[in-house]
């Protein structure tokens, strides 16, 4: 009996296109697989046909519509089914960032999305961040923070994404403290040099936390239970395991410590929605690894 990983990568990436076809724009023509692809019209005609034999029940052909279409036990062996990834191109493809071939629709469904307002990343600064990280080198960047505006020398180690902007986590080799770093704000990049940087030392990057998510207290039954819908919550909670770098922005993004800043008499629940149950005990874990990382940095220099 014969398995996905007996055909060649190139078939297999065929099959897949014909199971998103089918699955996802209600069928698939010879005609689509030649256009996709580049190939002759027997070598369409020949995957059809032997995807037909690995996988009988999947595909029925329709006269009518002269398509092939989903079969009544569907079942993709090559395609990995995600309406996220799906969601995410066709974002992707209203960005400008992803080319209309690369999407597999025949007619695209109408969409918009909100405006995204964050700036771009540039591409040569990316490359030079990518270059320092791969290289293991500390790297000079003139960077714009909410306080200052001036060159600093970073030992980038990592990206990391906060669910609106690029950083660079790196070492700041001024304070001898990890620190993110929004690819945004870098404008201009001096000199490399090869750095003797202990990326382990960043124990917040590698230290990973469990955050507990509950719906606010103060909501109704109806808008709790819409709300363990729209978080994907099961009896009540959401487990999201992180690293503790991201824990910080993932707090602020959710306003998870909004009723901590302001009284809660105006805060209204249907606003905030959730609430971090161990809110408390992530901010000790913050402050304690933080200050542990910087005495293993300062520990390294000394010597």
């Amino acid at each position: 009996m014969r398995t996905p990983t007996d055909f060649s990568s190139a078939v297999q990436r065929r099959f897949e296109f014909i199971e998103w076809k089918v699955f996802w724009d209600g069928g698939v023509r010879r005609e689509s697989l030649e256009q996709a692809f580049g190939i002759s019209t027997p070598q369409a005609s020949v995957d059809l046909r032997h995807y037909q034999e690995f996988e009988p029940d999947n595909l029925a052909y329709d006269k009518s519509a002269k398509m092939y279409v989903r079969g009544g036990t569907f079942l993709p062996r090559f395609l990995k089914l995600s309406a996220d990834r799906l969601l995410l191109q066709i974002r992707a493809f209203l960005t400008g960032t992803l080319d209309s071939k690369d999407l597999w629709f025949s007619t695209l469904p109408p969409f918009d999305a909100a405006p995204d307002i964050v700036r771009s990343v540039e591409p040569v600064a990316l490359r030079k961040i990518l270059d320092a990280i791969r290289e293991r080198q500390t790297i000079a960047v003139h960077y714009q923070s909410l306080s200052t505006n001036k060159w600093r020398e970073i030992a980038p180690h990592a990206l990391a994404f906060d669910g609106y902007r690029w950083h660079a986590r790196s070492l700041c080799c001024e304070s001898g403290e990890f620190r993110d770093f929004v690819l945004a704000r870098i404008d201009d990049f001096g000199e490399a040099k090869p750095a003797d940087i202990d990326a382990s030392a960043d124990l917040e990057w590698s230290t990973m936390i469990e955050m507990r998510l509950t719906p606010h207290p103060g909501l109704t039954d109806d808008q709790r239970r819409a709300i363990e819908c729209d978080f994907g919550m099961v009896d009540g909670v959401r487990l999201i395991e992180m690293r503790l770098a991201l824990a910080y922005y993932f707090i602020k993004r959710h306003n998870l410590d909004l009723e901590r800043l302001i009284p809660e008499s105006a805060l209204r629940p249907d606003r905030l929605q959730i609430r971090l149950e161990n809110l408390d005990q992530v901010q000790e874990v913050i402050a304690k690894t933080r200050l542990a990382a910087q005495l293993m940095v300062q520990a390294r220099r000394s010597h």
